[in-house]
């Protein structure tokens, strides 16, 4: 099904100066609405960027069906720009939005809204090699009603703001070990408002203990890592890409793939299997060289310097020769056009 989007521009504001500002705080000139209600989305359009009018009894205030993704666009070498793995995104868009019982988002939709958006706001595409477009759809659920109920009506949004480095410097971690991001069963797996409103808490408590983010372990037993803060984890050890598996508590993370894939091209062994915090903890203790890092769209790869664990603190490598920069290099290089896409990750706008 063809879908038509309206499209309502404005003149560049003269903002351009975007890399002192904090991240997210910038919106471009435009943002993507479609309502959804009697059954279908409608009133599909492209407008101004401008705040939103909505009941005090929405549902999404009050219940929690609310659902987002993060990607990213980026300017390439000979002037295109690319929005990275949109299909990826939008599958995972689309199962987080399935288990929080809200309606799925048509494909030619999705597409159609990035491609517009960001060919609309392209000149917002920052030109820097450590410089991106950060794209956010999401959807929040609209039905005026307060009542415990799946929502009958909805908007689906884009949005975006200029993006740098997300970490200015590499992070101290401390392993969570009495609260958990979340449980097999739940919704760990979907990027859904409420996994991140209940991390705030104990990760709050790790930076008053003087740490940026917490590792996450696992809900039963507290042995296995998890998630980095809202990122995947990964480690290097003995040559080999080390990662938890995706689970129903793990979150499939776009940039946790693309490692892994550009890893095993370069003969780098790969394991995916339960990573017990104890393991790493014992390999650092015995003077092996350990690399540990976040992956995630917003911070790419967010090195690892520090892990506290039973009041203790642990030194992992972040020399320049380790692989996770190699790995870093080489997705940029993708993404920027500067070496082959061979798995058609890049969308060409």
């Amino acid at each position: 099904m063809e879908y038509t989007i309206s499209i309502s521009a404005q003149p560049e504001r003269a903002v351009k100066d975007t890399k002192s500002i904090p991240f997210g705080q910038q919106p471009t000139e435009h943002m993507f609405v479609s309502e959804y209600r009697d059954g279908r989305w409608q009133n599909s359009r492209i407008v101004p960027f401008a705040d939103l009018t909505m009941s005090p009894i929405a549902l999404c205030l009050h219940y929690g069906q609310t659902v987002f993704e993060g990607m990213k666009a980026f300017a390439m070498n000979d002037g295109h720009i690319n929005i990275f793995r949109p299909e990826k995104h939008y599958q995972r868009f689309n199962k987080s939005l399935e288990r929080m019982c809200m309606p799925q988002v048509p494909k030619s939709l999705f597409m159609e809204a990035l491609h517009q958006l960001v060919q609309l706001d392209g000149s917002w595409v920052p030109t820097e090699m450590d410089g991106s477009l950060y794209i956010r759809p999401f959807m929040i659920a609209t039905e005026s009603r307060l009542g415990v109920k799946i929502s009958d009506e909805y908007l689906f949004m884009i949005v975006c703001t200029p993006a740098y480095q997300y970490y200015a410097k590499p992070l101290k971690v401390k392993v969570e070990d009495k609260y958990v991001r979340a449980a097999d069963g739940g919704t760990g797996f979907a990027k859904c408002g409420g996994n991140y409103g209940g991390s705030f808490y104990p990760t709050q408590l790790a930076r008053e203990a003087g740490y940026d983010q917490v590792l996450w372990t696992d809900s039963k037993t507290h042995e296995f890592f998890e998630e980095s803060g809202t990122m995947n984890i990964m480690f290097c050890i003995d040559g080999k890409l080390i990662t938890p598996p995706l689970s129903g508590s793990i979150l499939d993370g776009v940039t946790r793939d693309s490692l892994l894939t550009l890893a095993k091209e370069k003969g780098i062994a790969t394991e995916e299997r339960p990573v017990r915090y104890k393991e790493i903890i014992e390999a650092l203790e015995s003077g092996k060289r350990v690399e540990a890092f976040g992956a995630g769209t917003a911070a790419v790869i967010a090195p690892i310097e520090v892990i506290a664990a039973a009041g203790k603190e642990y030194t992992c490598y972040i020399g320049e020769d380790a692989l996770m920069y190699q790995l870093q290099k080489d997705l940029l290089n993708i993404r920027k056009g500067i070496a082959p896409d061979t798995h058609n990750w890049n969308y060409i706008i």
